[in-house]
């Protein structure tokens, strides 16, 4: 299988088989065979958490070389606040963008304007809002998620694209006004966090466009930048929203809002446990919801370098710092509406046709009664039930399972 499966990429010299992605991956999207493991892409929801657990680093999320900016006369460098965790307080976070003019980069775009924008909408849509509670665009991750799991929860989402799609626009329009060049001569690079946005930025959902160019990992950039903030020759403008820095961190768009019926989730395993709450009505109280798949929030990305427990409580403290900051409407926040359907994704059905699919249902019940039940993972696959599914569908057989092995050797 090829290595690249949406937006991770599998080391085959680094991965030794050791069942830990497999084991940890929240949607059962990883298999082992002979010693290496593969995603079963159509199943993958590009959380990054395969990337987190590997102990042997053997999953990593693939984004643009920095050298890649220079293909474009005119290059923004589109700054997420998760950015500014990555260093102590005493670091200002004007400096921090500021090396970015020194990286190569003509202008830098801070993503906490499309968060204040979305802000504004959100407060005005929730009173209105059919469906409730209002579910966050704002994760790719989760938004995947409930196309996969949750389909019933589709009109639940709140229909305006995300901070980083918006902030691109904003930035991209204000380039050609005030420069001579073109929409395409202008390269966006979103200095990304995580693995799930470099995908929803390759196929993206709501929209037909996206308005990113790029994307280049906050992990490999850190040194560089690092290494250059003592003798930057020139600073730039910083964008001090205390309120949408805040959405670097979970529970910070939730906040931005102002309301109290609200929840604020944060790692897969949570949000998932949360949305089959929701999904069953057991949780009636809440006007707004916010699901992070990484815990702590964007902070937790697999492509950041410092510690999430960390990097959420810098973002807090500057978050406070600029909190009072009353941002400028600059844009109308209907242009950025979702003009495309979110569809729901039927990959985990057995077969396109009904009857068939009932029989492979019937068959995978019968398969996993003679199975051990224990989940060993040894297998290959992360449960009995996942391998009575891969057997049916022809991806294993009963052989693959070590327990049974072992017993029918004893009987021989």
């Amino acid at each position: 299988m090829d290595p690249l499966v949406h937006s991770i990429s599998i080391d085959p010299q680094k991965c030794i088989g050791c069942t830990t992605c497999m084991k940890r991956c929240p949607i059962e999207a990883i298999r082992v065979k002979d010693s290496k493991c593969y995603i079963i892409d159509s199943r993958c929801i590009n959380c990054g958490h395969c990337v987190n657990v590997c102990p042997h680093r053997a999953l990593s999320g693939i984004t643009d070389d920095i050298n890649s900016i220079f293909n474009f006369p005119y290059r923004i460098a589109l700054i997420d606040p998760v950015l500014y965790s990555q260093f102590d307080l005493v670091t200002d976070p004007v400096k921090i963008i500021s090396v970015f003019k020194d990286l190569g980069f003509n202008e830098v775009f801070e993503t906490s304007h499309g968060a204040d924008l979305i802000t504004n909408f959100t407060k005005k849509y929730i009173k209105s809002a059919s469906s409730k509670p209002v579910i966050s665009s704002s994760c790719p991750t989760i938004i995947r998620l409930i196309q996969l799991r949750f389909p019933e929860l589709i009109d639940n989402i709140l229909p305006i694209d995300s901070p980083v799609e918006i902030s691109a626009y904003m930035a991209r329009q204000n380039a050609i006004k005030s420069t001579k060049f073109s929409c395409t001569d202008i390269g966006v690079f979103y200095i990304s966090p995580c693995s799930a946005r470099i995908y929803s930025f390759q196929h993206p959902v709501g929209i037909k466009y996206t308005n990113i160019t790029g994307t280049i990992s906050i992990s490999s950039l850190f040194l560089d930048i690092s290494k250059l903030m003592d003798n930057i020759k020139e600073t730039v403008d910083f964008y001090s929203s205390g309120k949408a820095i805040g959405w670097a961190r979970a529970g910070g768009q939730s906040q931005a809002l102002e309301i109290s019926e609200f929840l604020a989730v944060d790692g897969i395993e949570n949000v998932i446990s949360v949305l089959e709450e929701i999904e069953n009505n057991k949780i009636n109280d809440l006007l707004f919801l916010e699901c992070q798949a990484c815990t702590n929030g964007c902070v937790g990305g697999c492509l950041t370098i410092e510690n999430s427990f960390v990097a959420r409580n810098r973002i807090r403290q500057i978050s406070q710092k600029f909190y009072k900051y009353i941002p400028e409407d600059l844009f109308q926040p209907e242009k950025f509406l979702l003009d495309q359907p979110i569809e729901p994704l039927n990959v985990l059905k057995l077969d396109k046709d009904l009857s068939k699919a009932i029989a492979k249902m019937k068959l995978i019940e019968e398969v996993v009664k003679d199975l051990p039940n224990i989940d060993c993972g040894a297998c290959g696959s992360p449960s009995c039930k996942a391998l009575a599914e891969d057997i049916v569908q022809g991806y294993s057989n009963k052989s693959d399972c070590i327990v049974m092995l072992k017993n029918n050797l004893k009987i021989k």
